[in-house]
């Protein structure tokens, strides 16, 4: 009697699904679909999850709230083209190839900057190799249909995302920056001006939220690349003055930024247009999320959002500051790798964040991964799979992460190439082969440099990263034999006289009450001229 009462309880708990190995995991008979959210140029500590206090991001930080944060989540570049080709392969920029973003000069035409640098950065690739299985293709082959909005930046035409696995492709171009701005009317072939005036971060989102209510009944992978927050920095009249009234009640500061060891760097952030820049993407996001609930899908579609490098704190528009993380956009530090990094997978909560240090090159085999989809292991040779760490049956990944750098950073990031392991990071410079060590994790991690108290350490690390890029192929810069040291000091010492007062005069005007960038406000209140 005992044993039939028994085998019954048994039988119950299984028909529940109640398995004791897998106690926080809700199986789906369907395929699941895939959103990947991209917003370029997104600092670490530019949305309120992540520690912002200026910038206000209501719909991702409860996207993060739902997901799992990864508090150590790497780009695989400091700048966008090698970031996001790293994504779409699966690949490190050092094997790929594409080192810097694709329109950069390099060899000797670098001279034509007249920065006068020691070194001429080395030749890259400029397109996306097409040998390369992209993971679009992977998923098309299983029957998803793609969709891809937005920035593309991975080569011209020939090498758009139509021919690299995307059925749909809407605005993605050879272009890095939003051509004619962020209102309508703006100059992109790949995407059709309807109204006057109409903002392109929201039309993006709401083309992806159409194809989702279009598709609603098929399986999708859909990737929204926004061009957003990338410069020209531009937002609305009501956006600016919101901002603007925060910073004026928190207490504007005489001063905003302080040298780094080339350009000024950003230390505060209060730049209103940039504020409401980053609002806009966010009720993006609220736009595309909305769409999933609206049509069922949020159940059964794994949603990741991501950046593809650190915020701009230096060059372009001086936009925001990522203390205290060191640099931004460009530079070898924190600053300009470490991003918001967020999955969401609806049928999975055995975790909620997780320190692991994970680079974009994982998501390729993450992806086909928690779909059930055969990894593609010669492919994404530089990822590994993190659903093992969202289902929390494992608590680490022990591997030495890469980065490639040959090039000088527009934002003042220095030729150099990185090797981080076992929670120490080792930077190689190119210009006079002098490298920094620093211990992580800790938010000032990169003003601490340890390489005189821990030189064994250093040691091993820079020998295994020279075998790294002699493995694959890496291209180096090369000595300039037209160098001028005394140009070069006179260009430095002109940034300080003369380029650091000048951004301080210009963040006072932005923040002074009667800014006026132009006459209509870049085109921003929509008409139906």
């Amino acid at each position: 009697m005992k044993s039939t009462k028994l085998l019954q309880v048994v039988m119950l708990l299984t028909l529940l699904g109640c398995k004791t190995n897998q106690p926080n995991v809700v199986k789906n008979e369907k395929k699941p679909n895939v959103l990947f959210i991209l917003v370029d140029d997104l600092g670490y500590h530019d949305l309120g999850v992540t520690g912002s206090t200026f910038y206000e991001t209501p719909n991702i930080d409860k996207l993060a709230n739902e997901g799992v944060v990864f508090t150590n989540g790497y780009a695989a570049s400091r700048v966008c083209s090698p970031s996001r080709a790293s994504i779409m392969t699966g690949k490190f920029t050092g094997r790929h190839g594409i080192t810097d973003w694709i329109g950069a000069l390099s060899g000797e035409e670098w001279r034509s900057k007249s920065n006068y640098n020691k070194l001429l950065p080395a030749n890259y690739v400029h397109a996306l190799p097409h040998e390369d299985i992209t993971i679009a293709e992977a998923f098309k082959e299983q029957g998803y249909k793609t969709f891809f909005a937005g920035k593309w930046h991975l080569g011209d035409e020939g090498s758009y995302p139509e021919d690299h696995g995307f059925d749909i492709n809407i605005a993605g171009i050879d272009a890095g920056s939003p051509k004619g701005g962020f209102f309508s009317p703006w100059n992109n072939p790949k995407l059709q001006n309807n109204q006057k005036g109409e903002n392109l971060t929201l039309r993006l989102a709401n083309e992806t939220a159409d194809f989702i209510a279009e598709h609603k009944d098929s399986t999708f992978f859909a990737f929204l690349s926004f061009y957003a927050v990338h410069a020209p920095i531009q937002t609305t009249q009501e956006k600016w003055a919101k901002y603007r009234n925060k910073a004026d009640s928190i207490g504007i500061a005489e001063n905003g930024f302080e040298m780094e060891r080339v350009l000024p760097i950003r230390r505060l952030q209060d730049n209103p247009i940039y504020g409401g820049l980053v609002e806009t993407m966010d009720d993006a996001v609220g736009l595309v999320l909305k769409a999933l609930k609206d049509n069922g899908l949020d159940d059964n579609t794994i949603v990741v959002f991501t950046s593809d490098n650190g915020g701009v704190a230096s060059g372009d528009n001086y936009a925001t500051s990522n203390l205290p993380l060191r640099g931004g956009k460009g530079y070898q530090w924190e600053g300009g790798i470490k991003e918001p990094f967020f999955i969401k997978v609806p049928w999975l909560n055995s975790i909620k964040s997780s320190v692991v240090p994970v680079v974009s090159t994982d998501l390729y085999p993450t992806l086909l991964d928690l779909a059930n989809l055969s990894l593609k292991n010669e492919q994404h040779l530089d990822g590994v799979s993190l659903k093992p760490l969202l289902e929390g049956s494992q608590k680490d990944i022990n591997r030495p992460l890469f980065w490639h750098y040959p090039h000088y950073g527009n934002q003042g990031g220095e030729p150099s190439s990185i090797i981080q392991k076992d929670g120490w990071k080792l930077i190689h410079y190119w210009e006079d082969g002098r490298e920094e060590l620093f211990k992580l994790p800790s938010e000032e991690n990169d003003h601490q440099n340890v390489i005189s108290e821990y030189s064994k350490i250093a040691n091993a690390l820079s020998n295994e990263l020279m075998q790294w890029l002699k493995q694959v192929n890496a291209r180096y810069p090369i000595k300039d034999d037209e160098f001028n040291s005394e140009k070069r000091l006179q260009h430095l010492q002109n940034i300080v006289e003369k380029k650091l007062p000048n951004l301080e005069k210009q963040r006072l005007e932005v923040l002074s009450s009667d800014f006026k960038p132009n006459k209509d406000w870049w085109g921003s209140k929509p008409t139906q001229d």
